[in-house]
């Protein structure tokens, strides 16, 4: 008896059917639809009534984030699992607040995609380990970064971006020193001992775009 019914978005052909013949596996749970990008996702959602869509978070048209925001507001009771190959913080933020019900790793699919529908069709919010643990520093980092100022942390992103403290004083309307005063501020309560460590933790941190 089918219980739970799952509509599969990616417009990557080959992983799309790797994941339905995953599904096919189980009883208790059927795919009703596919989709290659995020328009004909919508077009396919006119006729067809999923518990959970599979969702691609990049794909052509309409994007996997974008896609959740307008499923989440035509069809709020339609859960939505990002799958996605990027293990950067933002795309997690930027899921969270599209609506999105859980997000899976690409390559934790095999091993975790059973975890990630159950534990989104019991109600509670699905993360990839992997995941977790950038979530888990970003709270860390956020913590940490709680404890400048906000001039030490416009500061520390003019630092980061390779500004001089010249450039950073005519920024931001104040003196050389002073930047050098918050320079000298920012990395003992951070802990760290240059420049070059500086630039490293705002970078690794995303504190700074390395568009």
């Amino acid at each position: 008896m089918i219980n739970f019914s799952i509509v599969l978005a990616d417009d990557h052909v080959l992983f799309r059917r790797g994941i339905l013949k995953i599904i096919q596996e189980v009883d208790g749970f059927e795919v009703v639809g596919e989709a290659g990008d995020g328009l004909e996702l919508l077009e396919l959602l006119k006729t067809t009534s999923p518990d959970l869509i599979i969702l691609d978070i990049s794909m052509p048209n309409l994007r996997g984030l974008e896609a959740t925001e307008e499923i989440k507001r035509q069809y709020p009771q339609v859960k939505v699992l990002l799958l996605t190959m990027h293990k950067k913080k933002s795309f997690v933020q930027l899921g969270l607040k599209a609506g999105a019900d859980g997000f899976l790793l690409k390559e934790d699919a095999d091993s975790e995609l059973f975890r990630a529908i159950k534990t989104i069709r019991k109600g509670n919010f699905y993360l990839s380990p992997l995941l977790a643990n950038i979530m888990r520093d970003l709270a860390l980092v956020e913590s940490e970064t709680e404890k400048l100022t906000r001039r030490e942390r416009e500061v520390l992103k003019l630092l980061a971006e390779g500004k001089k403290s010249q450039e950073i004083a005519a920024l931001l309307y104040i003196s050389p020193t002073t930047v050098r005063t918050h320079r000298y501020s920012i990395m003992r309560k951070l802990n760290l001992k240059s420049l070059a460590d500086l630039i490293r933790y705002a970078t690794s941190h995303e504190l700074i775009s390395t568009d």
